[in-house]
């Protein structure tokens, strides 16, 4: 089998972290809006991630992922430079459809800032008046501000406590840019599903098209598994193949939630094993990623693990 060389890594926390992906061919195929499936490992778990970026001419494409659950943990100590995934299958999902808006809202809270860039510069390019707005808890946390300036007409960076922008969350910026612009055509949003229910209320009054993308619970990615299945207008759709995008005022964002949390504590047991059985200190093989990073302090701390994401709050690291 195939196996991809990761030729880039940025880490923005000591949760988030950048992979850049050399596969020419999926460079060239990848649209936004679309996913990838990835294996670490020929053992490993098959875990989808939005594509982030894709660069045609280098043949890469880029994922940002967060460590908190036992592949992306394991992940986060092992894929440094220079190593390979054992498998990464994709472009999967529909793409998001680049249309003709003339005043385009994208909306990125946490993790979810870095799947709305392709969008944003796909809105652009298509002659879009783009308005970026994206959240984070804290300065500390922002990354890739410098590229959607690059691509937004207007940006709009907001935090938790204020540290950077304006104090709020995306909610605020959706605000401000509605009460600032009153022909804004559509509003594409992907972050935390409460903070993506969040935007489609801000929006829901003004009647303005809102887009999500949901990233539910997935094994297979053709909907054989019936796994990422959510309620979209009170019908069943499957997220990989008939997603990722939805209209965000049909989604049942509250049947989604709590199909997220269903196997919360089977995940946290793996972890939890994980951690025990793999410690960096007895693993000289795993390079020194980890030795420097803030994380590896929790992982010399068995009862210190990073708590799996509640679906309810905004995720960490973001």
């Amino acid at each position: 089998m195939s196996r991809f060389e990761i030729v880039a890594r940025k880490d923005f926390s000591d949760v988030t972290y950048l992979l850049e992906i050399s596969h020419p061919l999926m460079a060239k195929a990848a649209r936004p809006g679309q996913f990838v499936i990835v294996m670490a490992n020929e053992r490993g778990e098959r875990i989808p991630l939005t594509i982030a970026d894709f660069d045609r001419d280098k043949g890469t494409i880029t994922v940002v992922i967060q460590a908190v659950g036992k592949t992306t943990r394991e992940m986060q100590q092992q894929c440094t430079v220079g190593t390979t995934l054992h498998a990464v299958v994709g472009p999967m999902g529909i793409p998001s459809p680049i249309g003709k808006a003339k005043k385009v809202l994208c909306v990125g809270g946490g993790l979810g800032v870095a799947p709305i860039f392709p969008q944003a510069r796909a809105f652009k390019e298509s002659g879009a008046y783009v308005i970026g707005v994206v959240g984070f808890r804290n300065r500390d946390l922002v990354f890739w501000d410098d590229k959607f300036r690059s691509c937004c007409d207007e940006f709009i960076l907001c935090t938790d406590d204020g540290s950077e922008g304006i104090k709020g969350t995306v909610a605020e910026g959706i605000r401000r840019a509605i009460e600032k612009h009153h022909d804004i055509d559509e509003c594409v949003a992907i972050g935390p599903p409460i903070m993506m229910k969040g935007c489609a209320e801000a929006t829901r009054p003004h009647k303005i098209k809102t887009v999500v993308s949901l990233n539910p619970l997935m094994v297979d990615g053709t909907g054989m598994c019936g796994g990422c299945r959510v309620k979209v207008g009170g019908q069943v759709k499957f997220a990989c193949v008939d997603g990722p995008d939805f209209d965000g005022h049909e989604v049942d964002f509250d049947d989604l939630m709590s199909r997220l949390r269903r196997f919360a504590k089977e995940e946290k047991t793996a972890t939890e094993r994980w951690s025990e059985s793999c410690r960096m200190k007895d693993r000289p093989g795993l390079v020194s990623l980890a030795s420097q990073s803030p994380a590896h302090a929790a992982d010399d701390e068995p009862n210190e693990l990073l708590e799996l994401p509640d679906p309810f709050e905004e995720v960490k690291g973001g």
